[in-house]
């Protein structure tokens, strides 16, 4: 039977022998087939489960928990029971299309386990019963000796046995960006993080180099591929800062509804009115009340809001992360790829005696030499370092449609892409010298030599790391000339590599030695010089970065990469600003409460694990702030669907990331994250225009209804002019403001307090001043005509026209809820809008072969001129509003 100990065992800190002893297999001739499938019967196969998913009737169900639609929903029931079936039917129009639209966005959500399927390997090499053998990785189970070959995905996380050059590409587990030398030596340290386990190799990840056997140590959901699975699994999204305050809005509304029905109704009762009579009535009220189009409009703006988003290359997921955008005051990003192009590249070179700076970055040749940022040529001795340095290396520069790019390993690349921008060509270079024998690169020898026949004879190439590089040196190329390498000289060049390794650069050391005695190359060798490189910030990052500092926004990255590689990118976009670099093993010491104290003062994490992710963006969270993180490794999805706001790269990104984020960049570029956040305030600007639009009708309406009541006067509207009201001429401004175009210094503010809510104080005191002036001027028109001869049906369709006109202004004053609207016509959509309701509104009161469908009558021109002078008035009445609220201010 198979330990149950063994989940909770520390492989890295064990001895191979040690590995296979515990876990019962033998390291040459593995498991028996026998003993495999007993093993594989008790632990079950290589796959990745979950918990089963919602099904379709419950996304469906919880798409009714939404207040507004429980309220619609009991209005509807009411309107049937009391066979008012066209009311009925227009509000459960609007149920409907709200409930489908967030069904179907719903259905493409919970995937993210499902992608980390496809990534697993679907063979496994292995050794059984001491022969080799192909097997579907799911048959893997603990103590399989697998075979592991360049090209290959691992298939499950296992202990080295044994290696030759082996390097394993671990960025989507880790965030590193180079692949990582594995090997059989064991790590002492049970704290080290799983980039540092250079003895374990993990599921999911890729050989890139060299071969090796490992022991299978962890399958399935144990394995860390697993953990994070599991973790997805045990996340909850939290609703977004829209999503609670409709809510709030949603239930206070339903309890202003049911206070004025009841008061209303009593009221009625006790004037001796007929019961059914007032319950029509509170129905009205409570139509009255709901912004009926609310939701249908919000969901419909957020899609549009997405439409746009597109073109900024930023595809959002799920709706309400749209305006999530707008209040992100933190964006956690990874290094990776990210913020970086992911992509070595040469930066400094020393070589005679001098310091020699490389332009361009990334793959691409272009670029120049510099020496006190000044161009200059090239020089012997840098192109012989360069040639050198190309021909002890076997990557490749690839020129494809999409771009240039490297086959091999990015180190090399780098070395091969510096000669290029020199005028060297690799293969031109391999066919002047050809290599006729070579000493291929160890994890313990650290070097790599090369014997190349050339036009002056036998020169051996070697590159290296400079402690290994170095003390083979007799002799510095200086002048064109070979000199003799003093111990003080020596000194300087490493202590000059330690300077360049601490700007977070990747430092070769070159040397040559014109000899065809492979076999003692390792002596008498000439120092060419050394070759600094580093995975370069993007260009637009920079940009990107300082816009974010200026919109208020603070960038934190989160890498699993080195503290010093880390610290130095941070350096260099101006993120590290006075704050900390604290890595995964300081923060594994911090308990939760220290963790909230210190990471407001923390701008880079590095070293860091999937379950540091989650407590640092949770720590932000509890800090109050709305957290954005962008990422692209597996090692980022719980953390990207934790956070308020998860952004994932859509080329570079997994799968895994994808689906768990709410957001894609569609061009990887982290430039289009301060696109879509200014897209994101735009929208939630748009929402509180279209609500203090909607909310502020809805107050008029309610208030009218309310007071005619109160005032024992009949009802100035029947229940369904007041819902054409709500539904039609409510509806279609509203949506034309949420197209409205947004003011150019969008990103010269600091970011909404989610925590706010959608209402200022000044912004709900306008909706009021709104709403009361709209009762009073409708009431007096309908007293007015009521008074002076006019027929009930001639008041009641005088007060419509007053209502709605009314409110067409008032769409136009709200496209600025706290300025005076200069451009009052700039909003083209808002224009065709009213435009057209204008002759839906004059063909209902007008034409005589409609007039049945509303109860409306024909108005004389002396009752239009009533109607439109009393709604005209609401303009400065908004306006005086809006100037007193600012000098409060």
């Amino acid at each position: 039977m198979m330990s149950p100990s063994f989940n909770h065992t520390l492989w890295h800190t064990l001895t191979a022998e040690e590995t296979t002893k515990k876990l019962r297999t033998d390291a040459v001739r593995g498991l028996s087939v026998t003993e495999a499938n007993r093993r594989l019967a008790e632990e079950g196969p290589n796959e990745l489960t979950t918990t089963k998913g919602a099904s379709w009737i419950t996304l469906l169900l919880s798409q009714c928990k939404n207040v507004f639609v429980i309220i619609l929903f009991a209005a509807v029931i009411m309107s049937l029971v009391m066979n008012h079936t066209m009311e009925a039917g227009a509000v459960g129009i609007i149920v409907l299309l709200t409930i489908f639209l967030g069904f179907f966005q719903e259905m493409r959500t919970e995937k993210a386990v499902e992608a980390l399927r496809t990534m697993a390997a679907p063979t496994a090499t292995v050794i059984r019963d001491g022969k080799q053998r192909e097997v579907t990785a799911s048959a893997l189970v603990p103590g399989d000796i697998i075979v592991l070959v360049s090209g290959n995905r691992v298939p499950a996380d296992a202990r080295i046995e044994t290696s030759a050059n082996l390097k394993i590409e671990e960025s989507a587990l880790t965030g590193e960006s180079l692949a990582v030398e594995k090997n059989k030596d064991t790590v002492k340290d049970p704290a080290s993080p799983i980039g540092d386990r250079t003895c374990m190799v993990y599921a999911g990840t890729s050989v890139t180099y060299g071969r090796g056997h490992a022991v299978v140590t962890a399958t399935a959901m144990k394995t860390e591929f697993g953990k994070i699975a599991g973790l997805l699994d045990q996340i909850d999204r939290s609703p977004t800062p829209l999503q609670r305050d409709l809510d709030r809005i949603g239930r206070i509304l339903a309890k202003v509804a049911l206070v004025i029905v009841a008061v209303v109704v009593a009221f009625g009762l006790y004037r001796d009115q007929p019961l059914v009579e007032m319950l029509l009535f509170g129905i009205a009220l409570a139509v009255a009340v709901v912004p009926e189009a609310l939701p249908a409009v919000v969901t419909i703006s957020l899609a549009l809001g997405v439409q746009r988003m597109v073109k900024r290359h930023a595809l959002v997921r799920r709706l309400p992360a749209v305006e999530t955008l707008g209040s992100t005051s933190v964006i956690c990003t990874d290094k990776t790829g990210t913020l970086t192009k992911d992509e070595m590249t040469v930066r400094r070179i020393l070589v005679d005696g001098e310091t020699i700076d490389v332009s361009g970055t990334g793959y691409d040749p272009a670029g120049s030499f510099l020496k006190s940022d000044s161009a200059v040529q090239p020089t012997d001795a840098l192109l012989e370092l360069l040639r050198g340095g190309t021909l002890a290396s076997d990557a490749l520069l690839i020129h494809r449609e999409s771009g240039f790019d490297i086959q091999g390993d990015p180190t090399e690349g780098a070395l091969v892409v510096a000669a290029a921008k020199a005028g060297l060509k690799k293969d031109e270079l391999d066919d002047s010298h050809p290599r006729i024998g070579e000493v291929p690169f160890t994890s313990e020898t650290k070097r790599m030599m090369t014997l190349h026949e050339g036009p002056e004879g036998h020169v051996i190439y070697g590159k290296g790391a400079p402690e290994v590089m170095l003390p083979l040196c007799t002799f510095e190329l200086r002048a064109g000339k070979s000199v003799p390498l003093s111990p003080a000289r020596m000194a300087e060049l490493a202590a000059a590599a330690g300077t360049m390794a601490s700007q977070a650069l990747r430092v070769i050391a070159v040397a040559s030695k014109q000899s065809s005695d492979l076999a003692n190359a390792a002596t008498s060798m000439t120092f060419l010089g050394l070759i600094g490189m580093s995975d370069p910030p993007r260009a637009e990052a920079f940009d990107a970065v300082k816009e974010c500092r200026l919109a208020g926004i603070k960038v934190i990255m989160i890498t699993g990469d080195h503290p010093a590689t880390a610290k130095a990118i941070a350096q260099e976009l101006t993120i590290l600003d006075g704050g900390r670099v604290v890595t995964g093993a300081e923060l594994q010491e911090m308990d939760d409460a220290t963790l909230e104290r210190d990471v407001r003062k923390i701008d880079v994490f590095a070293r860091v694990s999937p379950e540091h992710k989650l407590r640092i963006v949770t720590a932000l969270q509890k800090n109050g702030h709305t957290v954005a993180m962008t990422g692209d490794g597996v090692n980022d999805a719980p953390a990207l669907k934790k956070a308020d706001i998860g952004i994932a790269m859509g080329i570079a990104g997994t799968d895994v990331s994808r689906e768990a984020a709410a957001m894609v960049l569609t061009d990887d570029n982290f430039a289009s994250i301060v696109a879509a956040v200014e897209e994101g305030r735009a929208i939630f600007g748009n929402i509180r225009k279209y609500l203090t639009y909607l909310l502020s009708s809805n107050v008029g309406e309610l208030l009218l209804m309310a007071g005619a009541t109160l005032l024992g006067w009949p009802l100035p509207l029947s229940a369904l002019q007041l819902l054409t009201v709500n539904l039609v001429t409510d509806g279609l401004p509203a949506l034309a403001l949420a197209v409205d175009p947004h003011d150019g210094d969008l990103m010269a503010h600091p970011p909404r307090d989610p925590h706010a809510g959608i209402f200022s104080r000044s912004i709900t005191i306008l909706i009021f001043i709104g709403g009361a002036w709209s009762m009073l001027v409708n009431l007096a028109v309908f007293w007015w005509l009521t008074h002076h001869g006019v027929p009930l049906e001639g008041a009641m369709t005088a007060t419509f026209l007053s209502l709605v006109l009314i409110q067409f202004f008032k769409a136009y004053s709200f496209r600025s809820p706290e300025h005076f609207p200069w451009r009052p016509f700039a909003n083209n959509w808002l224009n065709l809008a009213v435009a057209c309701e204008l002759v839906l509104l004059v063909a209902f009161i007008e034409l005589p072969v409609l007039e049945p469908i509303l109860g409306t009558v024909h108005l004389t021109r002396d009752h239009w001129l009533l109607a439109i002078l009393g709604a005209a008035s609401i303009i400065p009445v908004l306006e005086i509003g809006k100037s007193v609220l600012r000098r409060k201010r």
